[in-house]
Order: C-alpha cells, then structure tokens, then sequence
C-alpha cells in the first residue's frame, strides 16, 4: 500500500512538472512565433554570415537557440529551430558547430541585403588586376574572418611576387601596400613580414581599426583563430583590451611597418602596372595593394544646429574620463547603448539616451536586458520618438514625439553609423556587382568546421 501510494505520488510530481514545462514551452513558441512576425516588417535581413536551417534533419534539440551569444536570434517553432531575429546575426556560426545532426550550415545574405558589395574573385582580387579587398569590406564581419582573408591575400601576393622578384627590387618599390591596419590589415602585415616582403601600412587613425574605437571591455572574439607569426589563438572569448594587447606584443616583435595619420585619397593605376597611393602626407609606389578599409567609414552625421560645437563627439573611448556630467547619447544600435551604460555607469552622470523610434529594435538580446535594468533603476533615461534639433553649449533643444523640449547638457555622442567607403572604391575603378555568394559562405563555414581556417 505504501509503495502504490509513493507511486501515486512520484506520478503527480511528475505529471505536474511534465504540464508545467509544456506550459512554458508554448509561451515560448507564442514569444518566437510574435518575434518571428515582427521581424517580416523589417527590411534589414542577416547582414552577412547566417545560419540556414534544413529543417528536414532539424530533430527539435534547441541547442542551436542555447549556444548562440546574440540570444535570441534562433528559436523553437513547432518542434523545429528557425530564424527569428535574423538582424541581429553577426555571424559566429557557433550554432552550425553545435548542431548534433548537421542540420544548420552558414550561408551569406542575399544580394539585395548585401548591396554595395566589390566584385571580388575567390583569392579577393578586385577588377583592377593585383589590388585586393580583405575583412568586413568584403562582406564577412567576425574578425576571425577578417584574419583569415588578410593572411591568404599575402599569401596569393607572395606567390606573384617570387614569379616577379626582379621587377621589384626598386627601393622606393612595395611588393604590397596595405591600407588600413584593422584585423585584415593587421593579418596581412604580419603575414607580409612573415614572407619577408617590401611592404607597407597605412593607417588614418589608429592601430586597431573598427576594434580600437569599440567600448572598453567588449568581447570582440570569440572563435580560435591563426595569427600569422603566433600560431593558433585558441582563446574563445576576448575583449577589446585583450585583443589589442595581443597584437602590441606581436607587432612589436615583428618590427611593424606602419603609418598612422596617413589617410589615402586616391590610387592611380599605371600602364607599368605599378600603382600610385596618394595620400595626405606624400605618395608611394606598390605592385600590390590590400584595401583592408572596414565598412563603416567616416562617422554619419544628423545635420542638425551646432553639431560642430566641441561637445559633440562620435566614439567614446574611455568612459570613465567623464564624472559628474549632463550627457545625451543618440542612438538605438548596439554602440549607443553600450556606451550609454558605460557613462552611466560613472560617478555622478546624468545619461539620456534619445532614439528616433518607439523601440530598440536592433540590439542584441544581452544589451536589451541590461538597458532595461539601467532604465528601471534610473541610470538611464530614454527618450523614444525624439531626435535633437539644435546643440547649445549648455543644453540640447529635442524633438519628442513632435514635441519640443530642452534639457540640460555637457557632452553629446552620436552613433548614427557611418558612411561606406563606396564612393572612394568607385572613384579608383574599383567594380560592383550584386553577386550570390551563398554558396561560398557555405563552404567557409563548413572548411572552419572542420578546423580549415582557409575561407573559400
């Protein structure tokens, strides 16, 4: 009697927890399945890299949905994974590495998502014969991608270069100039160091490119990859500060040939085949040339009144500069709320954050989190419907929700993106084309599966 009533029990128990779980389980799909609907109105699909799902050998395990550190980007819908945010993939392809059936391989976005993309062939060669595009440029944006590209790229230009060692024995000759000294640029130099090739970097603002200009202590890596004269980084996980001490220590051993506050203005082509790179400091000459640029370019800016008063910024560096400040931060991306919790989190700043929209619908799952929290405990304000009209010295007249208003002010920052360096490649003769690159994003992510670090 005993044991037939502890079943009868144990029974209850578990038919109970069964319920709540499938309770919790249909919440879920509603959640995925409302997400899924509000993502059909956006226009802005995956940007690059993202995951494809077959759902005919999905077997419904989710753990593509726990592995990946965006959040909320997969989701379960009727047993099977599907994309639900697909926007706010960036790629990292650790579902497709987690997936125990094969069912997710990585594929790039389509065309029309990938607008303003360079012609490139498979070794990055532009239409100009010799002059190559590397790193999120070409349309991958994970740095181990970017890595990847800059070594490969060196090393197709080795090849040329000892097939014509002769022709470059000039002094004031560069086997390759590299523009840009980001994580292509980076890769690509050590690489052409590595060779022993006459080469040079130029770089207009600062070593580390995009990286450089991120938050303090943003993970910016999280996949093992090769570094040309190091080897293999196995680390997964790495922030700003680490990825940049790392490269310090290895560009210095390498005897780094770079020069920083040089920006190109143009590059000439001549019937020699050697290239002329103009830039705000002088000219140079090269057989070969990497544009290692980055996509986001010069900062976009709002054009409103007094944009150009020195309060008004467009990076944020070191958030812990300001204390005891009236700051507005303009934004709804990623970089804006980041930096909107970084200065809030100082000692005595007023932070508001104003967003032209009714909502954040851009960010990743972990910032959403986090600026709710910030909001809740009064860290941040957010101005939602809004956009400023003019800059004073001492304020900021708004526009909220057709509204005027004016709120006290010390420093702004801007994060509106920035603009491609389209017209630059255009007014080289560099080539544009809207291409299917799905294919080749395919073979990538299935050659870095299977521990090949050279992308397709």
């Amino acid at each position: 009697m005993d044991n037939l009533i502890s079943f009868l029990i144990a029974a209850v128990l578990i038919g109970g927890f069964l319920a709540y779980y499938l309770r919790q389980e249909k919440k879920k799909e509603v959640k995925f399945r409302e997400a899924a609907e509000r993502g059909k109105i956006r226009s802005d699909g995956p940007q690059s890299q993202h995951p494809h799902i077959n759902n005919n050998y999905c077997i419904g395990c989710a753990t593509c949905t726990l592995v990946c550190p965006e959040g909320d980007v997969l989701g379960m819908v009727g047993g099977k994974a599907m994309i639900i945010n697909g926007y706010k993939c960036i790629g990292h392809s650790l579902c497709a590495e987690a997936c125990p059936v094969g069912a997710i391989t990585m594929v790039m976005a389509s065309p029309s998502v990938g607008a303003d993309v360079a012609t490139l062939s498979s070794e990055y060669e532009t239409t100009i014969k010799n002059m190559f595009i590397v790193g999120e440029l070409g349309g991958l944006a994970l740095i181990k991608n970017a890595v990847n590209q800059g070594r490969d790229c060196v090393d197709t230009i080795g090849r040329r270069v000892g097939v014509n060692k002769a022709q470059t024995s000039a002094l004031d000759l560069y086997d390759v100039l590299i523009v840009g000294a980001g994580p292509a640029g980076i890769s690509a130099s050590l690489r052409a160091a590595e060779k022993k090739l006459n080469y040079l970097t130029l770089e207009q603002s600062e070593i580390g490119g995009t990286v450089a200009k991120y938050p303090r202590q943003k993970l910016v890596l999280t996949s093992p990859v090769e570094f040309p004269m190091h080897g293999k980084f196995k680390k997964t996980e790495l922030s700003k500060e680490n990825l940049l001490e790392f490269w310090g220590q290895v560009l210095k051993r390498a005897d780094f040939k770079c020069r920083t506050g040089e920006k190109v203005e143009n590059i000439a082509k001549g019937e020699d085949g050697i290239f002329r790179v103009m830039t705000v400091k002088g000219e140079h000459r090269a057989r070969h040339v990497i544009l290692a640029l980055g996509k986001t370019g010069n900062p976009r800016k709002l054009g409103a009144k007094g944009e150009d008063l020195p309060k008004v910024m467009y990076r944020l560096i070191e958030a812990d500069h300001y204390v005891n400040k009236k700051i507005l931060v303009v934004g709804g991306g990623d970089s804006a709320v980041e930096a909107a919790m970084g200065l809030a989190s100082q000692v005595g700043n007023t932070v508001t954050l104003s967003y032209r929209q009714a909502t954040f619908s851009r960010i990743k799952e972990r910032n959403n989190q986090r600026i709710q929290e910030f909001i809740r405990k009064g860290k941040v304000k957010v101005l939602f419907n809004s956009n400023p009209v003019e800059f004073r010295q001492d304020s900021v007249l708004m526009d909220v929700s057709s509204k005027p208003q004016t709120i006290p002010n010390d420093f702004v920052w801007i994060f509106a993106g920035g603009e491609p360096p389209t017209a630059f490649l255009q007014k080289i003769g560099v080539g544009f084309v809207n291409r299917d690159i799905t294919t080749e994003g395919s073979k990538e992510a299935k050659g870095a599966k299977q521990g090949v670090l050279t992308p397709a």
